[in-house]
């Protein structure tokens, strides 16, 4: 059987998350003034590393293996894009 589970976003350019194997990464928004991430999970698969990339706008990024996720705004009015590597 299959959850949804939200992740803390980092406001770092490259970060990994550690959530089930085969993870469906489905939107990003802020929650409380907070960058969250939601993913359709199998909670009994195995855990591996997801890499993520932020970039803000204007910013340049090669994203070859990458998908995107979603655009949010922080509470500041700075506006950041949301990639995952794509599951191998």
């Amino acid at each position: 059987m299959k959850t949804i589970w939200k992740y803390s976003v980092q406001l770092d350019d490259r970060f990994a998350v550690s959530m089930p194997a085969g993870a469906k990464v489905l939107a990003v928004q802020t929650q409380f003034g907070s960058p969250v991430v939601w993913a359709l999970v199998n909670p009994g698969a195995e855990r591996v590393e997801r890499k993520f990339r932020l970039v803000g706008t204007g910013h340049e990024i090669e994203l070859s293996g990458y998908l995107y996720v979603g655009t949010f705004q922080t509470p500041f009015g700075l506006v950041f894009h949301l990639f995952v590597e794509e599951e191998k």
